[in-house]
């Protein structure tokens, strides 16, 4: 994954993905993109990338505080599971690498089991 692919996949899921109210791009470069796709006020995913230190935040935050990522730093992923997102999951599959389509589905999956939206 990279900045280009990320930001195409954005538009691609802002579209596939009729929860999704609106997007904000908070921040791109050449090597770097932050941006937010809201499903409420208090509720988005927010997706970071730097090409540049091969890093990768795939969040869904829920009344400011982080409910479930998955993470890429130095190249090396991990996850943060919504049962404990304060923890730092190394399993295989927590440092399975994944692209925004698959962790977008996943994030389906826990807004459907916490009853969100």
């Amino acid at each position: 994954m990279n900045v280009s692919d990320l930001a195409n996949g954005l538009q691609r899921e802002l579209k596939r993905r009729k929860y999704f109210v609106r997007m904000e791009i908070l921040d791109q470069t050449l090597s770097l993109i932050k941006a937010r796709l809201y499903i409420s006020t208090d509720l988005f995913v927010q997706v970071y990338r730097n090409d540049r230190f091969q890093t990768t935040n795939l969040v869904l935050i829920h009344n400011g505080s982080r409910l479930f990522a998955r993470d890429e730093v130095d190249g090396r992923w991990h996850r943060h599971v919504h049962t404990a997102p304060e923890d730092h999951d190394f399993s295989l599959e927590g440092q399975r690498e994944i692209e925004l389509q698959e962790f977008l589905d996943e994030v389906e999956k826990i807004l459907a089991e916490l009853n969100l939206p």
